[in-house]
Formats: structure tokens, sequence, C-alpha cells
């Protein structure tokens, strides 16, 4: 799973990395600091690449989630802990602090931008502790991963599930470390500028697809029979 989650260095690394033979160093931008290449378009074609290999994969838990419901009498269903709902909740919030970040990030409001996306990576936090906590207080009601199909489903598809959200979370955390400590450089060179929101916004379309993901995922696991 671990390599459907690209590395937005990498994407960074391979669009913007090189300037192309020829080319003469771009003196007034500071340090010989060139613009991307490529437009945000590309960082968004290679995400979208990467969502369609990790929706396939997915599609294919929900294969064998539904095949194994209707085998045998084993299936036991049980109902969702209270604080999913809370982590459900959390995790949309995050999406929209996120859209407000990239909103005024557009506007050039480079400091209130990072405030709103620093509170999307803590967001992303407290969700993945949330999910924690989920299993801690399933295990303590003796639901374990072998204690019936529906159980084993629910520890795969939220592990599957956080593992990639994590993925994202480091992406967000790297951009949100990057733009405070880069911040006055965004305020005053609009290439540097139009590079970081390019990697915000693809790091953006990666989460809110992890968030429609997991709203999927609970609707599987606890509200459609």
């Amino acid at each position: 799973m671990a390599k459907t989650i690209p590395s937005l260095a990498d994407i960074e690394t391979i669009t913007i990395g090189s300037r192309p033979p020829g080319r003469p160093d771009d003196g007034g931008r500071g340090g010989g600091e060139r613009p991307p290449s490529l437009p945000e378009g590309s960082y968004r074609l290679a995400m979208l690449f990467a969502l369609a290999s990790i929706g396939m994969l997915f599609l294919g838990f929900t294969s064998a989630y539904i095949v194994r419901q209707g085998l045998g009498e084993d299936w036991h269903p049980f109902s969702p802990p209270s604080i999913l709902w809370a982590n459900t909740a959390l995790l949309l919030m995050s999406s929209a602090t996120l859209h407000r970040a990239r909103s005024l990030l557009r506007r050039e409001a480079i400091r209130e931008s990072l405030r709103w996306l620093s509170l999307t990576t803590l967001l992303g936090l407290l969700f993945l502790a949330g999910q924690y906590e989920a299993w801690r207080q399933l295990t303590a009601q003796g639901i374990y991963l072998s204690t019936n199909p529906h159980s084993s489903f629910f520890y795969l598809l939220t592990a599957a599930h956080g593992a990639h959200l994590l993925g994202g979370l480091l992406a967000l955390g790297y951009l949100t470390w990057r733009g405070w400590r880069r911040r006055l450089l965004l305020m005053g060179t609009p290439d540097h500028l139009k590079r970081y929101g390019a990697l915000v916004g693809t790091a953006a379309l990666y989460w809110h697809f992890m968030d429609g993901l997991w709203v999927y995922l609970f609707i599987l696991l606890f509200l459609w029979r």
C-alpha cells in the first residue's frame, strides 16, 4: 500500500528539479531559484494516477466484504463506537479548513493560510488518535480482529485507510513546516508562491479523497446492510 502514496517531494523533484539545457539561470530570483517548468495540472495528473490505484484497492476490499457477508451465519456486525462519529466530524472539518487554507493562499494571505493549514494538520492527527482509541475501546469490549468476519474487515479497512491517511498527513505536515519556514520568501516571490500553491493543491486533492473514502467505509461497515 505504501507504494500507492506518492511523495510530494518526489513529484516536485521530477517536475521542477532541473533546468532545461541551454536555459540561463534566473539571476533575479534569488540564489538561482527557478519557477516551475510544469503547471499545477502536472502535479494533479500524477496524483490522480495514484488515487486511481488506491480506489481500485478499496474496491477490491469492498467486493471481498460483500461476498463474505453473504456466505454464512457467522457474520455479526457490531454498532460503531461513539468516537467514530466524532472522528468522522473531525475529518470533515479538516477538509473545510484545508479548503479555507487554499482560498487564502490564492489571495496571497500567506500567514492566515498557514494558520488554517496548521489546523488541518492538527485535525488529521486528532482523527488518527481517535481511530486508535476506537480500536482500544473495541478490544476492551472483547471485539478483536479474529472475533468474527465483520470485525476482521473493520480492523483491516480502518488500518488500510489510516495508513494511507498518514501519508497525506505527513505531506501536510511537511508543507506546513515548509510554509512557516519560508513564509517571507513566499510573500516576496510569486514563483515560489505558485510552486508552493501547486504542492498544497496536490496534497488537498489527496486529503479530500481520503475524507470521502472514510465516509464511504463508515457507511459500508455500519450503515449499509
